[in-house]
């Protein structure tokens, strides 16, 4: 596992205001560096530039935002609860398609609609509780998935994953790659194919740095690579995150995993989504209903992803960029999650993995 960690928090302390201490995902791998956020413009702005992302690390991200507000000392309760409420609708916009995002701010917004006025001065400790155990929850959730996924690559000597869906992506471990990181620690080291994931490689940037750093056997491949090594016999199997789960099964990750899910369908390659119960969105029926995130034209035009960097697309061109993609349930072998396997998914087993 990389040291790194990708969130830290700081609560208010003797006049010192809190803090969300952020490991800046756009300078990997060339800089490791932070990013510490005393604001909630600060903290919107760096989940929108994908300071932090991730389904996960959003939502933990965002909780400890919430606890940034400013209160007045001579506020009402009332005028408390109203300056927590804007906050949190506040950060709510900063990314459409995370589901965790929206789990995590409504447990945020349920402290504050539960406490009475005459424990309204606890307000701020409790909400910095409440985040501090959503981050902890994460953690042991990470682990519970790589512990139930590590049986189903047990036989696999390579597998192909796409975007990064490891510790960066949440507060340690990861979703898709902690059953790799499990098996690691087992001493069964699997190779890892990364895509390396366009516009913006997070494949190539961040899952290849972070399991570099873990020490297990990486190696990159452009996107357009992926069909050609799976009918070369060189992927055992496909294992990706998810930032939004349908009532179905139906998958929405990043942008590219649709087609890496028809590709192995076609090779007889089993495709695997790793992702907490909290990113299941059941009041939608299906993933035609998850509503997909577009992104600035400059990701795509410029080939560092802004408008510093070398264009590669003419000024005269369009460019379309949705940072997401809804892959079927029927394409999908099995979700693991932190409560186990949900083989072959469809709304009957999900509904039945909830209880």
């Amino acid at each position: 596992m990389p040291d790194a960690e990708t969130i830290r928090y700081r609560a208010a302390d003797s006049g010192a205001p809190a803090a969300v201490d952020l490991l800046d995902q756009t300078r990997l791998p060339g800089e490791v560096s932070r990013l510490v956020c005393t604001d909630l413009s600060a903290l919107h702005d760096a989940i929108v530039r994908l300071v932090v992302r991730g389904a996960p690390a959003i939502g933990i991200a965002a909780a400890y935002g919430v606890t940034l507000a400013r209160i007045e000392s001579s506020a009402t309760p009332d005028e408390v609860r109203e300056t927590y409420r804007s906050a949190i609708d506040y950060l709510a916009t900063s990314r459409p398609t995370a589901v965790n995002l929206f789990w995590a701010l409504d447990r945020m917004r349920t402290v504050v609609d539960s406490l009475e006025d005459a424990a309204i001065a606890e307000l701020p400790s409790r909400l910095a509780a409440e985040a501090i155990q959503i981050h902890q929850e994460d953690r042991a959730m990470c682990r519970e998935m790589g512990r139930h996924g590590a049986p189903l690559f047990s036989e696999c000597r390579t597998v192909l994953t796409h975007c990064n869906a490891g510790s960066l992506a949440t507060s340690a471990y990861g979703t898709a790659l902690a059953p790799i990181y499990y098996l690691h620690e087992q001493g069964h080291l699997l190779a890892v194919y990364a895509d390396e994931t366009r516009p913006l490689l997070q494949g190539a940037r961040l899952t290849a740095w972070e399991l570099s750093q873990a020490g297990v056997n990486v190696t990159v491949c452009t996107d357009s690579m992926a069909g050609g090594l799976m009918r070369r016999g060189m992927i055992d199997a496909v294992v990706v995150g998810a930032d939004r789960i349908a009532a179905c099964g139906d998958v929405a990750n990043k942008i590219g995993t649709y087609p890496l899910a028809v590709l192995a369908r076609y090779h007889a390659i089993p495709f695997y989504v790793v992702a907490p119960t909290n990113t299941f969105d059941l009041e939608l029926a299906s993933g035609d209903l998850i509503p997909i995130e577009q992104r600035g034209e400059d990701e795509v035009r410029y080939a560092s992803g802004q408008a510093s960097g070398v264009m590669t697309v003419p000024r005269e061109a369009n460019v379309i960029n949705p940072a997401f993609d809804v892959t079927p349930a029927e394409l999908v072998s099995a979700i693991i999650t932190e409560r186990g396997v949900i083989e072959e998914p469809n709304a009957v087993r999900i509904q039945e993995h909830f209880g």
